[in-house]
C-alpha cells in the first residue's frame, strides 16, 4: 500500500472483500507484519495515502471487528493515530496468546534467519529511537518519495525454489522450538512462502504476499487452516 496505480487498486479492493467476510462471521483481523510498502507516522501528520484503508477498518470496528497489528520491517514506525484510533492492538514485537486452548506465537519474522547477520543490524538502527527521531526532522514529502523511489526498486518477487527451501527449513527449526515449549501454532509472516506445514503436534503457518501469493490463515475456535485468496473472487 503505497502507489495509486491500478495493480494497487486491486490489491486493495481485494483485502477489502476479505475484510468484508471477516465483517460477515465475526471475529479479530490479525495482520503479520508488512501491510503497508512503507508507513511512517508523525506526531501530526497521517499518510493520506492510506485514507481508504483507515475508513474501512473504522467502518469494520463498528460491527464489533477487533483489528490486531504485528508490525513488520515496512511499517514499524507507527505512532498515536495507529495505535489508538486505527488498530484495536499493535505489536512492537512477536505476541503470544490463548483461545479455546490453542496457544498462538505470531511473528513477523524479519531476522530469524541464521544468516541474515547484516539484517539483524539493520534492524536495530532503523527501529532505534535515534533513528526514528533522526527521520522525523525530515519532510514528509521527502520521507515518502524516497520510500516510493525504495519501493518502485524493490517489489516482491517469487524467490527461487533453492531459496524458499532454505528459508522454509530454517523457519521450521524455529517453530519446533516454539511446539515443543507448548504452542500448537506458529504464524510468519515476511518470508511470503504461502504455506503451512505440521510439525510434530502443531502446525507452521509462513503467509504469502498480496503480489503473487494472497493467502489469509483462519480459525474456527477448534483448528487453523490456510487459503487461498484470489483477487478476483
Amino acid at each position: 500500500m503505497l502507489d495509486h496505480s491500478t495493480d494497487e487498486q486491486h490489491r486493495r479492493e481485494s483485502l477489502f472483500r476479505l475484510m468484508d467476510q471477516v465483517k460477515s462471521t465475526g471475529g479479530s483481523l490479525f495482520f503479520v507484519g508488512d501491510l503497508f510498502d512503507f508507513y511512517f507516522e508523525y506526531p501530526d501528520l497521517i499518510p493520506k495515502a492510506f485514507a481508504d484503508f483507515y475508513t474501512k477498518v473504522l467502518e469494520l470496528k463498528k460491527s464489533g471487528i477487533a483489528f490486531h497489528f504485528i508490525l513488520g520491517n515496512h511499517d514499524y514506525w507507527v505512532q498515536d493515530y495507529m495505535m489508538k484510533d486505527i488498530m484495536d492492538e499493535v505489536y512492537f514485537g512477536d505476541m503470544e496468546f490463548s483461545i479455546n486452548g490453542r496457544n498462538f506465537f505470531i511473528t513477523h519474522g524479519d531476522g530469524l534467519l541464521s544468516w541474515d547477520h547484516g539484517y539483524r543490524i539493520l534492524k536495530k538502527i532503523i527501529r532505534s529511537r535515534f533513528f526514528i527521531w533522526m527521520l522525523r526532522w525530515i519532510h514528509p514529502t521527502i520521507t515518502y518519495r524516497l520510500a516510493r523511489w525504495i519501493s518502485s526498486k524493490g517489489r516482491h518477487s517469487n524467490h527461487p525454489q533453492k531459496i524458499r527451501h532454505d528459508v522454509r527449513e530454517e523457519i521450521k527449526l524455529v517453530a519446533e522450538k516454539h511446539i515443543d515449549n507448548g504452542f500448537d501454532y506458529m504464524i510468519c509472516g515476511h518470508y511470503h512462502l504461502g504455506e503451512m506445514i505440521d510439525l510434530n503436534n502443531g502446525k507452521l503457518v509462513i503467509m504469502g504476499d498480496w503480489f503473487h501469493n494472497p493467502t489469509y490463515a483462519y480459525f474456527n475456535g477448534k483448528e487453523l487452516t490456510m487459503h487461498p485468496w484470489e483477487h478476483n473472487a
